[in-house]
């Protein structure tokens, strides 16, 4: 029987606030990852950010990524139509 990975308990102890630390790694260096794992970071960060800029750098990545239509592409990293 196999065993899956141990994986260390967060050092922050704030989940989100690692995958959005995780997220912003894999934006900042996209070219050593596939562009399925960009476009994940890129929703995370959008979903994330209090930061205008990096939300609209992520959104204009997420843009050249994703083949869907910019409307379909907003409508999903924003669900409730940006509400809170």
């Amino acid at each position: 029987m196999s065993h899956s990975p141990v994986i260390p308990p967060s050092t922050t102890g704030d989940w989100m606030h690692d995958r959005l630390t995780e997220a912003r790694g894999v934006l900042a260096d996209t070219t050593q990852h596939p562009d399925s794992l960009v476009i994940l970071a890129a929703r995370v960060v959008i979903g994330q950010t209090n930061d205008a800029v990096e939300c609209g750098d992520a959104l204009e990545l997420l843009r050249l990524l994703d083949r869907r239509p910019l409307h379909a592409i907003a409508a999903a990293a924003f669900p409730k139509g940006g509400a809170a």
